[in-house]
Formats: structure tokens, C-alpha cells, sequence
């Protein structure tokens, strides 16, 4: 929530020049190696990882991850708990006295909401972002919501509206565009290893970008029908698929199914259709070899009767990221078993 949220209006200059001096290290990460993925938290002072494991587990919205937290945390005050601005703001994570009136909280118990207290800062700044990041998904706006809910709390959601997505570098001296690149590219360095690994994907561009968003959600669960362009979502059964020991598992199971998931990966950049027939179909003209598969190409999987019954993205070293089936998680497997290898159908590039 820098200078814009608190009235500020960017005349602090010390923001443009510190916002300047972080561009220059993190956004270096950016062009390395990017890794995503699911689970903990790692590299923040010890004090704060309880409370931020806490805001984020208690945050519908699967976005909300520790790391991102984390790394909003870092850039907001740099984890300093006595931070403050010429322009009011005020702890960790850097609320103004109206702000903080509407979302700060005694969550530490101590018997005062103080946005100095760790607890009572961190728990209010996941409380803030969970709500964020659902209007973002109400809004319909063709961005990753992650990005939106950062620049609404950077900037208010006003200036979101007014741009229709993240505030151009043109907007406040760039302070929102930035603000949100450097936590998105700083991501990583806080990210555990959860259950399913991590994934690292080199380069830039459609394909690897796809292929890096979608690996933000290794370890989330499979779900029939279930996910959007927005993120993971509950799914249905249709008497064949989505039941697990005789029940309707994907009605109450938030995950990706197959395409729902290449689908996420791609948009809003590539728009492509939601089931893994229609994406063969609509990316059929553009196709790869096995011998020339790039990060974050389709491909696509066959019954005998040559129909798409599976897609997945291309993770590099002969693997695919993929949502297998009800019952699994999104996971990253070698391509001759994550599919019977026989089914092998070919790719396509997007």
C-alpha cells in the first residue's frame, strides 16, 4: 500500500529513487531462472512466519500464497516492524490510519490493534489482499488477479478500474507497475518446497510464461470440469468422470482439471478454448515435434479412436506439467507415463 494509497501522491521523492534501486536486483531474478510453485515459506525473519502462514491459510483464494506475502512484505518495509512514511504509513506492511480502520485487528491478542504489531499488521495485510483478489476475479479483468489485487492495494482499486488492469509505467512515476513487477519476480526466493517439488523454467515468452503461471499450482488438486481462466474452481460429475470411491468427488474438490489448466496458463494472452479437443483444434496449424519441443507447448494425448482426451503443457527435459486424473494433484511427470505412452498424440505450439 505505498504513497498512493495514502494520499500521498508520490511527492515523497526517496520512493521513485528506492523503488529504482530495487528494480535493479530483483528484476535481474526475473530474467534468470523463475521458479513457482505451491507450499511454505522460506527466508523470512522467524517472528513473522507463523502470522503469515496464518493470513494466508485463512484466505479462500488460493493466490494468496506465503510467498506472496512475503515478498509484499519485503517490498512494502523490508520486514521492519517500526517502518513509517512521511505520508502516514505505518509497520510492516505499511497501513495508513484509514486503511488500518478498516481492516487492522487485534489478531495477536495482546489487547490493542497496532499495525507496528507483527501479528496484527500481517494478519490485516492478508485480510486486505484476500479481498482484493476477489474483486479482482469478479472484475473480469484479463490480467492474473495476483497482479491486480497488488496494484489495488499499491495504488486502490479506483486506479485498476481507470486503466482496466495494472497502472502503466506512465501512471504515479511507474511506482505501481513496478511495485508489482518486483513482488511477482521476487516470488521465488520465499517459496519452500512444498509436496509436488518446484519447477524451474528458463527463458521468457508465451510459452514459458504460460508454463511458469500454471506451475504456481503444482499440488492443487484434480477436479472434472472444475477451474476457469481466474484460477482453481469446484467441478461436476457426468456419470463417467469425477467420482472418487463411489462419490461425487469434483463437485466439492477446488482444482484444475486437464485444459482448464493449459488454459489458465495461457490467458489472457492466448485465449484458448476450454476443453483439451478444442485446444488441439484451435492450435492444430502450428505443430511441433517431439524432437522440438519448446517450454510451455501442448501436447496432447489420443484414444483409438483419435480422440483428445488429455493435453498438458511441456516442462522441458522430456516432462509435462499436467493435471492427471480425479484423485491426483497437478504434478510434473516424464511424458512416456504420464499418459500410456501409446496415446501419445503429438503437440502443438500456441
Amino acid at each position: 500500500m505505498n504513497t498512493i494509497v495514502k494520499g500521498a501522491l508520490l511527492a515523497v521523492a526517496g520512493v521513485a529513487a528506492l523503488v529504482m534501486v530495487l528494480i535493479a536486483g530483483l528484476l535481474h531474478s526475473a530474467d534468470a531462472d523463475t521458479t513457482d510453485g505451491q507450499g511454505g515459506v522460506q527466508g523470512v525473519p522467524p517472528e513473522y512466519e507463523r502470522w503469515i502462514r496464518q493470513a494466508a491459510a485463512e484466505c479462500p483464494h488460493p493466490e494468496l500464497t506465503p510467498a506472496l506475502m512475503a515478498a509484499q512484505i519485503q517490498q512494502e518495509s523490508g520486514f521492519n516492524a517500526g517502518a513509517g512514511s512521511d505520508a502516514g504509513a505505518q509497520g510492516p506492511a505499511q497501513f495508513v490510519p484509514g486503511t488500518w480502520a478498516t481492516w487492522g485487528r487485534d489478531a495477536d491478542a495482546n489487547g490493542r490493534a497496532d499495525p507496528h504489531d507483527i501479528g496484527d499488521a500481517v494478519v490485516a495485510q492478508g485480510r486486505f489482499m484476500c479481498s482484493l483478489l476477489g474483486t479482482a476475479k469478479e472484475s473480469q479483468l484479463r490480467d492474473d488477479p495476483r497482479r491486480l489485487a497488488l496494484a489495488g492495494y499499491n495504488a486502490g482499486w479506483g486506479a485498476v478500474q481507470r486503466f482496466g488492469g495494472v497502472p502503466p509505467v506512465t501512471f504515479a512515476n511507474g511506482e505501481t507497475y513496478h511495485y508489482v513487477r518486483i513482488i511477482m519476480a521476487s516470488m521465488g526466493r520465499f517459496e519452500a518446497v512444498g509436496r509436488a517439488g518446484r519447477l524451474s523454467v528458463r527463458g521468457s515468452g508465451r510459452g514459458p510464461d504460460a508454463l511458469r503461471r500454471a506451475a504456481h499450482y503444482i499440488g492443487t488438486p484434480y477436479s472434472y470440469g472444475g477451474g476457469t481462466p481466474n484460477g482453481p474452481g469446484t467441478g461436476f460429475c457426468d456419470g463417467t468422470n469425477g467420482y472418487a470411491n463411489g462419490r461425487c468427488a469434483a463437485e466439492s474438490t477446488v482444482g484444475f482439471d486437464c485444459s482448464s489448466l493449459v488454459q489458465y496458463g495461457y490467458w489472457p494472452d492466448v485465449q484458448l478454448p476450454r476443453t483439451a479437443a478444442a485446444q488441439y483444434n484451435a492450435t492444430s496449424d502450428r505443430p511441433v515435434t517431439r524432437g522440438n519441443l519448446e517450454p510451455g507447448d501442448l501436447v496432447f494425448w489420443a484414444d483409438r479412436s483419435g480422440f483428445i482426451y488429455h493435453v498438458g503443457l511441456y516442462a522441458g527435459g522430456d516432462r509435462v506439467l499436467h493435471a492427471p486424473r480425479t484423485g491426483r494433484d497437478v504434478q510434473v511427470q516424464p511424458l512416456d507415463t504420464a499418459m500410456p505412452a501409446a496415446d501419445y498424440h503429438g503437440a502443438t505450439r500456441a
